[in-house]
């Protein structure tokens, strides 16, 4: 029996045509290390029974309906906190409670286990509900129950609702919970202890989470979710497809300088990501008051990439109509943290995924439930201008200017993404009366983008940007200051200013032309543009024999394929196309006085 459980660990990367069953032996389990392994249907552990997943070891499945898993045996799956006893990190469990009953089931922090070899755990113990720190130590992991909260469909910090010890966090509810202080190096997996200070590992033992997962959210409100899987998920797919939510997670971080309990003391705020450019911007960290409403500024989180979501991981998602979305099997892949994804920490040793070659520009190939061909997509940032604006010389708001054909000046669905309730001095995008901390638009050198800045007293802001990502189309980057009509240069230099107490959203605003200076525009007939499908080319005639900076020929979606920049003054310009898929895209030229040109093209095969 065991020789066969091996075998179907050895096989885990291959796709399995039926249920996962493990019989109720004594001591029967398979074991999946480093590797995924993939059921199609339904898993059935039956009492005594392990699936054990270890090394960054992930389970897939490919059902497309309610869960069918049952038994009383369990999974289990290793998650490491980022905290010690006085920060949270938000968490979603990958399992539930394990009974004889069918589908998800319920979850506690009572079914945590602290890990003492490969396969072997005990029990955390919880401490009183009056009990302030947890702890870890050899041989135990106490927990204190105290600091587990969930938030469903809410508005307010009132509304934080007390879990404690109990098993009632349903599959897809995210929670909240405070690291533990002390060390642990009774168990390693990857050279990482148990605990080496402020990363308690956490054994997750329970029936694996599986099909579709209902998630409540409400207009205007946030739901605490994330994860429910015990494999990755691929977060943007399912914030693109969640059409009843703004398309926008958030991620809680915290200041882990601050040893106190006390929410006056507390310092920490959200990132921002959004699914439709897949750019996140990094929290800007604030202090509270006893009632958790925002005051001044303290510092600033840390900026990770968020596409892929990894087991354990908890986020906020904000509801656009009162409703549901459901997280499916279809967004799970094999994807282990490392480089392109993470639990709120930096590449660390026993999580580490391959890197991609040096000078890949997409994806490596990641196992997944859909089939979805990743090494076609590209790592590539989203074109893109980040500006850091220094509040009060305490901490960095950090804003993402991004760049999408498909992009409109309003307000577009995942693709803008609003402050993450910002305290009383921030700075922002101000779209549409609103406070926004990512803005896409379509790129164009007359584009004015507004700028917001507030404090609720006397406040000073230094504005700079911070760095150009996959982007060459604008020389200039300026703050425009309307009152004064004078032009500030902030890729050169910072822009600082003292505004008085209140909020100002039409003075100031982003340009990348000097318009005291005068940029002629370009006649719509200055090129031709044509795609020769029979030569499979893109075709550029310059009957002006205008200098041209750059050519950027982008996809449906917005995705840009190619890039030519510094092409000179030619007559014609030839450019390969026999690489790309058949379809519409759009092409985008710039010259070098800064006049942008766009049009459309068809490229398709001819029989």
């Amino acid at each position: 029996m065991k020789k066969i459980f091996t075998l179907l660990s050895i096989l885990s990367g291959f796709a399995m045509t039926a249920q996962l069953y493990i019989a109720a032996n004594p001591n029967s389990y398979v074991y999946v290390g480093d590797q995924y392994l993939f059921v199609k249907q339904d898993v059935n552990l039956q009492n005594n029974s392990n699936l054990y997943l270890r090394n960054g070891g992930q389970l897939l499945q490919g059902t497309t309906a309610t869960s069918t898993n049952q038994g009383q045996g369990k999974l289990s799956v290793f998650q490491e906190g980022t905290v010690d006893n006085f920060e949270y990190n938000y968490w979603c469990s990958p399992v539930g409670n394990a009974s004889a009953a069918t589908g998800n089931e319920a979850f506690g922090v009572t079914m945590l286990n602290r890990p003492s070899s490969v396969t072997a755990s005990t029990p955390a113990t919880m401490l009183s509900m009056t009990a302030l720190n947890g702890e870890a130590s050899n041989p135990g992991l106490n927990i204190a129950p105290r600091w587990i909260f969930k938030f469903l469909s809410s508005s307010t910090y009132s509304q934080w609702v007390s879990v404690g010890a109990a098993s009632t966090i349903g599959a897809g509810e995210g929670f909240t919970m405070k690291g533990t202080s002390g060390t642990d190096a009774s168990f390693s997996e990857g050279g990482v202890s148990n605990n080496p200070g402020a990363a308690q590992r956490y054994d997750f033992r329970g029936k694996p989470n599986d099909g579709d997962i209902s998630i409540t959210v409400g207009a205007g409100k946030l739901t605490l979710t994330g994860n429910p899987y015990p494999s990755a998920i691929d977060l943007q797919a399912f914030l693109l497809a969640a059409t009843n939510c703004t398309g926008v997670a958030y991620f809680w971080e915290q200041d882990k300088t601050v040893n106190s309990h006390l929410i006056a003391s507390y310092q920490g705020g959200y990132g921002t990501y959004a699914a439709g450019t897949n750019t996140y911007t990094p929290p800007t960290f604030y202090a509270y008051n006893g009632a958790g409403t925002q005051l001044g500024v303290v510092g600033t989180g840390t900026n990770y990439p968020r596409k892929f979501s990894p087991v354990g991981q908890g986020f906020m998602i904000e509801g656009s109509v009162d409703g549901t979305v459901t997280m499916e099997n279809v967004y799970r892949v094999f994807q282990k943290e490392g480089v392109i994804s993470h639990f709120e920490r930096p590449a660390s040793a026993g999580h580490g995924a391959a890197s991609p070659g040096l000078g890949d520009t997409n994806y490596p190939e990641i196992p997944s439930v859909s089939g979805f061909d990743y090494t076609q997509v590209s790592m590539l940032p989203n074109p893109q201008i980040r500006f850091n604006i220094l509040l009060n010389n305490q901490g960095v708001r950090q804003l993402a200017l991004t760049f999408n054909p498909l992009a409109t000046d309003g307000i577009d669905r995942a693709m803008d993404a609003k402050s993450p309730g910002g305290g009383n001095t921030d700075g922002f995008f101000a779209l549409e009366s609103g406070e926004y901390v990512i803005a896409a638009i379509d790129f164009d050198i007359n584009k004015k983008i507004p700028l917001g800045l507030k404090s609720d007293g006397q406040g000073t802001f230094r504005i700079r940007v911070a760095e150009m990502l996959n982007f060459t189309d604008a020389e200039n980057v300026y703050v425009h200051d309307k009152l004064t009509d004078i032009y500030y240069d902030v890729k050169e230099a910072d822009f600082d200013v003292t505004l008085p107490a209140g909020i100002e959203t039409s003075r100031y605003e982003i340009t990348f032309i000097n318009s005291s200076l005068g940029v002629p525009g370009v006649d719509e007939n200055a090129f031709d543009i044509l795609q020769d499908n029979d030569a499979q080319q893109l075709v550029i005639a310059n009957p002006d024999m205008l200098e041209l900076n750059s050519c950027s020929l982008y996809d449906i979606t917005g995705k840009l394929v190619m890039h030519k920049n510094k092409l000179g003054t030619e007559a014609e310009y030839r450019f390969s196309t026999s690489g790309l898929s058949e379809g519409i895209y759009i092409v985008k030229l710039l010259t070098d006085k800064g006049q942008s040109f766009s049009r459309k093209v068809s490229i398709f095969r001819k029989l």
